[in-house]
């Protein structure tokens, strides 16, 4: 099944591209599911009609559903989170107990578990998610790597040193401190879904990124950002959606001014987004029901298939250069000054800015030091000694 995740700054227009290719890729002749994962949905408002927790045909060939965040998470979590809210409660107070109980980015992507639900149904081709902004899906995109840490570095000794304190615990009143085997089954399944998800996010195969943005510098600047955190993370980016562009008969007069600045946006993003770019044009009204989607989706693809793969990338590849193996990644935008890399290990530590990543190199380079590490072209090069 085709995914196709669409983020971008909150206020840019996600949620309407979003249906509006779901509509574009329907008419297509694809079987299209559109799920929202944004705690904050709109697919209702958009659509002009109710949309829920449980899938609704909004349109021939198209389902939406807005995921319920809070419910996924009690499915994962509740468990674990009764734990360490009773754990917590004994230190303070109930209000900085709930507070602490969510973990960044893991709403986010618990609820994209129901991304495997729309498959295994086998009733659909392509899945179109609506992602919350571009800084929930980041967190998102961080929490796997968090959760593989603990599992890998913690969780089995502390399983062990809980098997053997639990019964002087129990004795001394302080059984609280000590999870139980269901928080650590929980904690497991937990990890299993995370990981089911995060195949799904980095199979390049089915699965890319199409980000929204506007033609103002704000935007255009954080766009450009979380375009190298995608491919930091693996996920390819096969398109940008370039929404509310000013029409031709609205670039004079009053809007000239705007319209120079728009311009020099559109150029920006051009030198910036080293992919297929569509543009969506700014309407005379809001885009409200699936009417005016279609229409969207017509003037943002013409007679393209929304849902094919507008280009093929992979963000993190393996190649040879003579001897050596060279870990390449995709790194638009990025500064040499931004980054530091170092490897323990079988691991490589890439950090750009604020955001690192822990990237498993194969077996045949684990352990060997870095013969180099440069940026060109916005490829990252990071070879291995031979």
């Amino acid at each position: 099944m085709r995914v196709l995740l669409h983020t971008g700054k909150g206020g840019v227009g996600k949620t309407s591209l979003s249906l509006a290719t779901a509509l574009g890729a329907a008419k297509h002749g694809h079987r299209v599911f559109v799920l929202s994962t944004d705690s904050a949905h709109n697919l209702g408002d958009v659509l002009g009609r109710p949309v829920g927790a449980r899938p609704v045909e909004v349109a021939e060939r198209v389902t939406a559903q807005e995921v319920d965040v809070l419910s996924e998470l009690d499915r994962s979590w509740s468990q674990i989170q009764d734990w360490l809210r009773e754990l917590l409660q004994k230190r303070g107070d109930d209000l900085v107990a709930d507070e602490l109980l969510v973990f960044p980015g893991m709403e986010e992507l618990v609820a994209l578990r129901a991304v495997r639900e729309v498959e295994a149904t086998g009733d659909y081709d392509v899945c179109v998610v609506d992602c919350a902004p571009t800084g929930s899906t980041l967190r998102m995109l961080r929490f796997p790597d968090v959760l593989r840490i603990f599992m890998e570095n913690f969780f089995d000794w502390k399983r062990k040193a809980a098997r053997l304190l639990r019964p002087v615990a129990m004795r001394v009143g302080a059984d609280v401190f000590v999870p139980s085997d269901e928080v650590f089954a929980a904690f497991e399944r937990l990890y299993s879904e995370v990981e089911d998800v995060r195949q799904i996010l980095m199979d390049n195969d089915r699965t890319s990124a199409r980000l929204v943005v506007n033609p103002a510098r704000v935007v255009v600047d954080e766009t450009r950002r979380s375009f190298a955190y995608l491919n930091l993370y693996g996920v390819a980016t096969d398109a940008v959606l370039i929404n509310r562009v000013l029409p031709t008969e609205a670039k004079g007069g009053y809007f000239a001014r705007w319209a120079k600045r728009e311009q020099l946006e559109l150029a920006e993003i051009e030198q910036s987004f080293p992919v297929p770019r569509f543009q969506a044009p700014l309407l005379r009204t809001e885009p409200i029901g699936v009417d005016a989607l279609g229409a969207l989706a017509e003037a943002t693809f013409g007679d393209r298939d929304p849902a094919q793969f507008f280009t093929r990338a992979r963000p993190i590849r393996l190649t040879k250069r003579g001897e050596q193996t060279v870990l390449e990644i995709e790194l638009v935008n990025a500064d040499s000054n931004e980054l530091e890399i170092s490897v323990r290990g079988d691991l490589l530590y890439v950090r750009v800015r604020d955001i690192q990543r822990r990237i498993c190199v194969p077996d045949s380079v684990a352990g060997r030091s870095i013969a180099s590490a440069e940026i060109s072209d916005g490829v990252l090069r990071v070879a291995f000694e031979a």
